[in-house]
Order: structure tokens, then C-alpha cells, then sequence
């Protein structure tokens, strides 16, 4: 499903109409509603009844009370749970086009809309010319009044943005190879105006990208390594903001093979944390954001063949670290590390990666909130945290301390791929902080990436999480 934002001046008199109210106040009904319309919208109000639709002929008007919560991080997302909320009246009703008037005495269309559009979403590819009932309307309307033309420029922008995250990561493996994902990317840059530059194979075997390449032995499809550029000519940074996300399209464990259930059979979203960032890299491009932003997008399956490495394998990554090879289900790892000792080439300002990296992030957290950690300063991490509150995408601190890195002492390289049995996803991260020289934080989005129900605006399977984290964050980066 796509969807139409846009701004008017003023409804026509057949538009059909959303109203959103609070309780308290409906001295507006005045101007729309019949007298004993207006009778049955005070008892529905007084009974916390949420909705109320009107038919008026050709018109119809669909009003909408908004909860009151008690701070304004908090009101945000009601805001948004409102507005997934009213989805199934307006596919109800089969509203196609709506008009939307904010008659609450509070901003809250913004949020409202991104619950709407979000909830909105469906994955139809594959139906088999079976299309799923519309959720949501396809073209909302907003008074300019209720809305500034830069906020839904913005808007638009990471709403697409999210869409095209979600739409990576719901593709099958099948379809959305290695190859395939260096071919997506360079379509949206084209669309988008951000460069793209692809390596194959033989390029990246010439880098020795040993972690790269190991994970990809047992692969019929070649890797690819995508290198996503964007400089606005008014960029406040002069050194660049990287991001790296992980690309396994689809992740077996390799020849420690995962468990069917629960696992295995989800596992083409393990490229999710490539498509934040590319999804990213849309949204900034698309909303013109004054900022040079470089995404660097590593991809390959994980997969079980003759030539797959192993177990007990030692293998040399691009910078020159052996690493012992003790789990080939910890692939995550050794593919971003090879990329983040390629972002060293830029003398980056900060580092961002995001990647669905292990289960402990995920029993630890669940999927209600990102793990992150890393050496970037307090102020980084303070604006990220706000950001995440802002957008519902909460973030929570783990430490890096120096004891766990001794979990990842082998006998016989420099490193291990994994650590023990506690605390995966920090041995995790210390793994990755040994090929960064610059500030830096790791993003575990193992939790909330993928959901098995939804979760109101996050819709089954992929939810797109981070790429609204990382607009909202740059957004203010060197404001």
C-alpha cells in the first residue's frame, strides 16, 4: 500500500472528514453536526466511547477522541497509538481519501499521522493477485493550518523511508540475495539522489575482507559490499556521520545450524539492521537534511555448504586480526567488523551500527527496547536516548567494561568470535569495538526488529525500527 500526505488550504464539502477532539471541548461540532448528532458525540465522550462516524450522504465525518497523557514524550506516542487506532474504522467505512482536521487544541497530527500511515502498512508482493482489504486511507489531507509544509516534508520522508526498510526486510531470501540487495541500493540512490558505489567479489577479496568472505564460503551467491554517500552542500559536519548495517540476507548458522522453531524460519530479517540504514540514507536524502552522511552495508547469507567454513577455523580479517572461529551462527559480528575498519578510511566524526546480532539483546530486552553501547560521548548518547524517546524507539545502555573483552581471548588468535555463556550481547560488542578508532556505538535491534503479533503502529514481521531513531537524530546533529 503507498500513501498520499498533503496539504490544503480548506476541505471541500464532500471531503470526507476526521475530526480529532479531546472530551472536553466540542464547541466545534457546532459547524458540522446536526443537534442530535452533536447530543449523541457529548454521551459518547462522557462514556470514553473513542470514535464516532457520522454518515452525511455522500460525506461522511468520523471523529476521534485523543487520551490525555501525562507527559509530552508520553502524549507522542498515544498520539500515534490513536492514529493506528482509527485504521480499522476508516477500512471499515472504506475511506479511500480523508481530510483531517485537528480540532483537539493540541499539535498532535504529526504523530497522529505517523501511527496512521505506520499501522497502514501491508506487504501485498506475494498474494498471488490476492489483495489484502485497504488498511487505512490511501491520501490524507492536512489544513496548512494544522500543519507547516517543512514538518510534512519531513514526515513524508521517514514515513517512505520506514516503508522501504520494511519492505527489505520482509522480502525472502529468494528474491533479495546478496546481489539483488547491491541492486535495491543503487536503485534508491538513483531515486534518492545519494551516490552508490558496489563492490563485488573480486573487489572485496582484494580488500581481504576476511570476515566477509569466510561467512560467504558456503554460499552459491556472491557478497557484495555497498558503500551509500550523501553530502548535502550545506552539510554542518565537515567530517562524515557513518553508518553500518549488517546485511545477512539469510542467516542458517552456517554449519552450527540454528533450531527450526523460533529461529530459523525468521531469519531472512537478519539483514534488518542493513535496512535501517539504507532506509536511513532515504529518508535523509529525501528530506534534504544539511548533513554529509556515508552508510557502508556489508551483505552475504550465512549458509551450509562444501565449502562453508567451520568451527576451529582461524581466519584474517581486513585489518589484520586472526580471529578463532567458535561459532559460525556469530557471522554477524566478523561481517561488521570488516566494514567498521573500513569506515576508518573516512576519519569519521561518529559511528553508528545496527545490526540484529544476538539473542541476549533479545531475552534481555525483549522487543519493546534497542541495546546499544559504544565509546561515543555522553552528549551523543544523550541525544540519541531523547531522540529515541521522541520517536518511541527507546534505547537502553550496556557497558563495554574491559572484563568482559577477556571472554574473547583465544589460545591460538588474537581473538575469539564469541565469549561465554552470559552477557552475548556485550562480548558481542567488544568484539566490534576492536576494529573501531573513532566514536562509535553498536545498536542491537535484535528484538524489536522482527515481530511474530503486532505490536498497534509496528505491523507483523518487519518494523523498519531505527531508521525514525536516526532521522530524528540527525535531524538536530551540529544544531
Amino acid at each position: 500500500m503507498s500513501f498520499n500526505l498533503q496539504r490544503i488550504e480548506s476541505p471541500k464539502p464532500t471531503d470526507n472528514l476526521l475530526i480529532l477532539s479531546n472530551q472536553e471541548d466540542l464547541l466545534w461540532a457546532g459547524k458540522f453536526l446536526t443537534d442530535s448528532e452533536k447530543s449523541y458525540l457529548s454521551h459518547a465522550a462522557a462514556n470514553q466511547i473513542s470514535y464516532v462516524f457520522f454518515p452525511k450522504g455522500a460525506q461522511g465525518i468520523l471523529v476521534h477522541f485523543i487520551q490525555i497523557a501525562d507527559c509530552a514524550v508520553s502524549q507522542k506516542e498515544a498520539n500515534r497509538r490513536a492514529g493506528n487506532e482509527i485504521i480499522a474504522a476508516v477500512a471499515h467505512y472504506k475511506i479511500a481519501a480523508l481530510t483531517i482536521l485537528n480540532k483537539s487544541g493540541k499539535n498532535y497530527i504529526a504523530e497522529y499521522i505517523e501511527g496512521m500511515v505506520l499501522g497502514g502498512y501491508q506487504f501485498n508482493k506475494y498474494l498471488s493477485g490476492r489483495a489484502e482489504a485497504m488498511r487505512g486511507a490511501q491520501t490524507i489531507n492536512l489544513l496548512a493550518t494544522d500543519i507547516a509544509q517543512p514538518t510534512l516534508e519531513q514526515l513524508e520522508a521517514v514515513l517512505y523511508a520506514t516503508y522501504k526498510a520494511r519492505d527489505l526486510v520482509n522480502e525472502p531470501q529468494s528474491y533479495l540475495t546478496a546481489v539483488k540487495l547491491g541492486e535495491e541500493i543503487e536503485a534508491l540512490g538513483e531515486a534518492y539522489g545519494f551516490e552508490v558505489e558496489t563492490l563485488d567479489k573480486s573487489k572485496i577479496q582484494a580488500l581481504k575482507m576476511g570476515g566477509l568472505l569466510a561467512v560467504n564460503k558456503g554460499s552459491f551467491a556472491p557478497p557484495r559490499f555497498s558503500i551509500l554517500t550523501y553530502k548535502h552542500p550545506k552539510a554542518k559536519n565537515t567530517k562524515p556521520v557513518v553508518l553500518v548495517g549488517k546485511g545477512v540476507v539469510f542467516d542458517t548458522g552456517g554449519i552450527n545450524l540454528k533450531p527450526t522453531q523460533g529461529s530459523l524460519d525468521m531469519m531472512k530479517c537478519d539483514m534488518a539492521g542493513a535496512a535501517t540504514v539504507i532506509g536511513a540514507m532515504v529518508a535523509v536524502a529525501k528530506a534534504e537534511l544539511p548533513i554529509h552522511l556515508i552508510a557502508l552495508v556489508p551483505a552475504t547469507d550465512n549458509r551450509v555448504g562444501n565449502e562453508a567454513y567451520l568451527p576451529g577455523d582461524v581466519i584474517t580479517m581486513y585489518d589484520g586480526t586472526t580471529v578463532e572461529v567458535l561459532n559460525t551462527d556469530a557471522e554477524g559480528r566478523l561481517i561488521l567488523a570488516d566494514a567498521l575498519h573500513y569506515a576508518k578510511k573516512y576519519d569519521p566524526e561518529l559511528v553508528l551500527d545496527f545490526a540484529t546480532l544476538t539473542g541476549a539483546a533479545v531475552r534481555s530486552l525483549g522487543q519493546h527496547a534497542i541495546c546499544y553501547m559504544g565509546t561515543a560521548d555522553k552528549t551523543v548518547k544523550s541525544n540519541l536516548e531523547n531522540s529515541g524517546e521522541n520517536v518511541h524507539e527507546r534505547l537502553v545502555e550496556f557497558p563495554l567494561w574491559k572484563e568482559y573483552g577477556s571472554a574473547l581471548k583465544s589460545n591460538i588468535a588474537d581473538l575469539k568470535n564469541i565469549g561465554g555463556p552470559t552477557a552475548g550481547q556485550i562480548t558481542a560488542g567488544k568484539f566490534l569495538e576492536h576494529f573501531t578508532d573513532y566514536p562509535w556505538l553498536h545498536f542491537d535491534i535484535a528484538g524489536p526488529a522482527f515481530l511474530r503479533a503486532a505490536d498497534s503502529y509496528r505491523t507483523k514481521e518487519g518494523t523498519g525500527v531505527g531508521v525514525r531513531l536516526i532521522f530524528e537524530f540527525l535531524k538536530k546533529y551540529n544544531s
